[in-house]
Parts: C-alpha cells; sequence; structure tokens
C-alpha cells in the first residue's frame, strides 16, 4: 500500500485547491491531480485514503470510456504534461489527467433515482424533492417510479444548496438548462443500467458540466466515483432501510462517535477506519470495472 498523498505540489504553475483535488493552470489547458484527502461535515480531514485518489480517477476514466460522452479529457500520461510534472511521475501517475479548460456551469447536475439523503428529509416534510411532488407513501431509499434531476448550487459556506429546475433556467436561460437535465438524465440511466449489471445500485450521483467556446457542453470533474455518488450493493439493498454505501461512511460514523464538536479541526482517523475505507473504495472500483486494482 502506498503512503497517501495529501497535497501535490508542482513548481510554476497557479494551483486552486479543493477538498481532494489540486488544479494547475496551464493557461488553455488544466491539469488536475487527485490527492488522498478525504473530507466529511465540510472538513478536510488530517489523515488520508491511502491510493484514493487513483481509484477516483481510474474509475472517472473507466467511465468516460464507457459513456462515451464529450468531456475535457486529453491524457493521463504524466509524461505528455510539462516537464515538472513529469520529474514527479512516480508520485503523480495514475491520479492526474491533463484536460481542456472549459466555463465552468455554475449548478451541479444531481440525478437521484432512489429516495435517500436530503431527499428523503424534504419528502418527509412536503412530499416533494426540490420541489418536485412525489408520490405519497414512499419509504426511505425506496426506487423511485422515474430518475428526477434536482440541480444544485454552492453557498458561500461550501454546503450544497438544492435548487428548483426554475431556478437554475432563470440563471443559465432555458435551453442550456433543457440540455443539461437531458445530458445528466441520459448519463444517469445508463450508468445505472450498467452498475445494476455488476450487482451495484447507482441511488444517485452529481455531474458537472462545462461549456468550450464554441458554446458545446462536455463533461468535466470526477465522474460516477464513490465520491460524487451514492452506490449501494444489490445483494443488501432493502427499502425501508439505509444500505451500506461505497463511500466514506465507515469515517462519518467512526467521528459520530468522537467528541469532535464539527466546529474545530477534526481528529485523525485511527488505522483500522482508513483501512476499512481504503477496502471500500478498491472494492467499488473492482465491482465496477470488473478489473483488480493495482
Amino acid at each position: 500500500m502506498n503512503p497517501p498523498l495529501l497535497q501535490s505540489e508542482v513548481p510554476g504553475f497557479p494551483c486552486r485547491r479543493g477538498k481532494v483535488r489540486d488544479v494547475y493552470d496551464l493557461g488553455d489547458r488544466l491539469v488536475i491531480v487527485a490527492s488522498d484527502r478525504l473530507s466529511a461535515f465540510d472538513w478536510v480531514l488530517p489523515t488520508g485514503i491511502p491510493d484514493k485518489g487513483r481509484i477516483l480517477s481510474q474509475l472517472t476514466l473507466f467511465w468516460l470510456d464507457y459513456l462515451n460522452v464529450p468531456n475535457h479529457l486529453i491524457s493521463t500520461d504524466v509524461s505528455v504534461m510539462p516537464p515538472a510534472f513529469a520529474a514527479q511521475a512516480k508520485s503523480l501517475q495514475g491520479r492526474s489527467m491533463l484536460v481542456r479548460k472549459a466555463e465552468v456551469v455554475p449548478f451541479e447536475c444531481v440525478v437521484r433515482g432512489y429516495l435517500a439523503g436530503s431527499g428523503w428529509k424534504e419528502y418527509r416534510k412536503q412530499q416533494t424533492v426540490c420541489g418536485i411532488p412525489l408520490p405519497a407513501g414512499l419509504v426511505e431509499c425506496q426506487k423511485l417510479p422515474e430518475a428526477i434531476f434536482t440541480p444544485s448550487t454552492k453557498a458561500e459556506s461550501g454546503h450544497d444548496e438544492n435548487v428548483s429546475y426554475e431556478t437554475m433556467a432563470a440563471a443559465t436561460g432555458a435551453k442550456l438548462a433543457a440540455e443539461l437535465r437531458e445530458r445528466s438524465l441520459d448519463v444517469y440511466r445508463r450508468a445505472s443500467d450498467y452498475a445494476e449489471s455488476r450487482g451495484i445500485i447507482l441511488a444517485d450521483t452529481k455531474f458537472e458540466w462545462g461549456r468550450l467556446a464554441d458554446g458545446s457542453l462536455i463533461l468535466i470533474d470526477e465522474v460516477l466515483t464513490p465520491d460524487s455518488s451514492r452506490f449501494w450493493p444489490r445483494d443488501s439493498y432493502q427499502p425501508g432501510k439505509n444500505p451500506p454505501s461505497y463511500d466514506k461512511q465507515f469515517v462519518r460514523d467512526w467521528l459520530e462517535t468522537t467528541s469532535w464538536d464539527k466546529n474545530s479541526p477534526p481528529p485523525p482517523l485511527p488505522a483500522d477506519v482508513v483501512e476499512r475505507t481504503r477496502a471500500k473504495y478498491v472494492e467499488a472500483f473492482e465491482r465496477l470495472t470488473g478489473r483488480k486494482f493495482i
């Protein structure tokens, strides 16, 4: 097992650091490096998950190839990136993507096929999800009659904010909003059907889209990974119960048992929580791709 990469350091290029990714600006292109950082409750934890960034990157590559959707990827070969990246090939290979720069659509395109998370919380209060009316009598984690498109935006505090389709359309224009909805639903449906064939339920996911100079939409950022999606094992799924998911559930569960107040720097993770979390990411990769993670 490789030691976790908590932060990449490539000199000579402006770098914007997100919760997980380090994004280097090359002018007309970007290099996105997926670190092994892990966030929970809007905090980046001090302990990384070994190989997490490599798993996320390789799963994204798998989906981009399978879905055949226009996207931002140019290459994953560090040797074709500027020399400063190639010089760090040992740590950056497998977790770095050279991509086209695009104007990011300022909404996350969330598609839900099952009633879970914030959608379930809203449904219990008013029988809607992001303002979309749903049938009465649904239970937690139940499959919806059909997948729904529920965009969100980021508040200044960093929390996702669910918004109505109409709110998004007012900001982006009706034509772009319709295309975002149609394409997001199409990708979700095809990915969901494939995941189902591998024994995994794709409960919900979020996509990010960008626009090129000619106005065309391309898929950007990570795609259908455990960090951007809610995956459940089919064999343990039962409506009315929240099944285990292929993500950082072990981390959230452990943090809830501590005295951490969620308003101060979080504590380091114990080794067994790190190992179990890594194993879940690896299992998701291997079940979805049919390949061993090396």
